[in-house]
């Protein structure tokens, strides 16, 4: 298990704050602190939820620009925008899942807001040892009475190059998911396998479609008759889930007909992965040349 960053070393993103400013939680318009009790869920669990990350009126800055993308506004070139549940050339008026990678490569304004802000003071407390910068974002919508927009049970790792392919010794991850709507149980929030991500090990992943270029989506096997723990993860809008890349994690479908579920992803890995990566033409675009299914072995 990875060593839990000691209290002291949080002040790598902390500035000097008044004394009736509170311990944990916004600081300042730029630091979010956590909690030792929340660290340690992470790292134990594999992921977990913090509260009330950004204000309302942040929010609200934030969904005007992903409805943009959502709309088309902001164009997203070939399959980086795409329905994560569906096959490639799926007619958007029958998509569930919208699914944008990258937007603030495509559209560079979006880049360095508020929310990448206080994601990275973060995962800094969460690998102080660790120079953790920013690998890619995603923007993603479950449609409103969509109850097949299903995210299957996998590993992120799984759709990731191993240490061994990247040439580097540990693949430490956070990824944050921002409730831009409350995300409920109804609604297809986060669900993931408790402490599946402790050994390090990748499950046998196998593609929902023939192959990964007729759809994405990779799929594995849970068991809870077999020791896996499911639990749920419930946000409210402003609050984020901050997950493992090893954890073993899926949502089910939108059962609300009048509710959405947007969801804004950030990833934080360390500096060396980030690099490694790009040396091979690795750049979670959709759109890569690089060969998805030559990672790992067990994707079968």
């Amino acid at each position: 298990m990875r060593k839990i960053a000691p209290l002291i070393l949080f002040l790598s993103c902390i500035l000097p704050v008044s004394c009736n400013s509170p311990k944990y939680g916004r600081v300042s318009p730029t630091e979010y602190i956590l909690t030792p009790d929340q660290i340690k869920e992470f790292h134990l669990n594999g992921c977990c939820t913090i509260p009330d990350v950004l204000t309302s009126e942040e929010v609200d800055t934030i969904e005007t620009t992903f409805d943009k993308f959502l709309n088309g506004e902001i164009h997203v070139p070939g399959k980086d925008f795409c329905d994560m549940s569906k096959a490639f050339g799926t007619p958007f008026e029958d998509w569930s899942i919208v699914n944008c990678m990258l937007p603030t490569k495509y559209h560079t304004p979006f880049a360095n807001n508020i929310y990448e802000k206080l994601c990275s003071c973060i995962a800094r407390q969460l690998f102080s040892n660790l120079e953790m910068t920013k690998d890619y974002d995603q923007l993603l919508n479950k449609r409103p009475g969509k109850t097949d927009a299903v995210f299957p049970w996998h590993q992120d790792m799984g759709y990731w190059p191993s240490a061994k392919v990247l040439g580097v010794k540990e693949t430490s991850t956070c990824t944050f998911s921002l409730a831009v709507d409350d995300s409920t149980e109804k609604n297809g929030c986060l669900r993931y396998v408790v402490g599946s991500h402790l050994d390090k090990t990748l499950r046998p992943h196998k593609p929902l479609g023939e192959t990964r270029n007729d759809a994405h989506a990779l799929t594995i096997d849970v068991d809870e008759s077999k020791g896996d723990a499911i639990k749920l993860a419930p946000v409210l809008r402003g609050s984020v889930t901050i997950h493992d890349e090893y954890v073993v994690h899926s949502s089910s479908g939108n059962y609300s007909t009048d509710q959405q579920r947007r969801t804004y992803v950030v990833a934080f890995r360390p500096r060396k992965v980030v690099e490694a990566e790009r040396r091979i033409g690795f750049t979670h675009s959709h759109n890569d040349e690089t060969n998805w299914d030559t990672f790992e072995s067990s994707i079968q």
